[in-house]
């Protein structure tokens, strides 16, 4: 699959989340690479919004932004037609904006999104 084609289906993944879910992300970034050392299909690099401590203005400069990286080769790989690849790349981004808010692993797994 394409990068632009990828990218596209990230974007789409991002447009279905809840409009008041997506009002909440604060200060993160979505990029997306090809692959990762470790075969991930996501990651999130950040400090959730449930440790973040008076972060921000106030405090100097403000702080880069929270990073979440889609990784595409890993899910291509994993899936064996495009309708997969919407499938797990939903997946993905649904995890990643997750641990954004704080939900973690097992919080995850016991809402079905494993």
């Amino acid at each position: 699959m394409s990068v632009d084609r990828f990218e596209e289906l990230v974007g789409d993944a991002l447009d279905a989340l809840p409009p008041a879910l997506g009002a909440l992300m604060d200060n993160v970034v979505v990029f997306v690479e090809d692959d990762h050392d470790e075969g991930l299909l996501g990651l999130y690099e950040g400090i959730p919004l449930t440790e973040r401590d008076q972060y921000g203005v106030g405090w100097g400069e403000l702080p880069l932004p929270d990073r979440i990286t889609v990784f595409r080769l890993p899910i291509c790989r994993l899936a064996r037609d495009e309708d997969e690849v919407v499938e797990e790349v939903l997946v993905t981004v649904v995890h990643e904006v997750a641990h954004h808010f704080g939900i973690d692993d097992d919080r995850l797994v016991e809402l079905g999104w494993d």
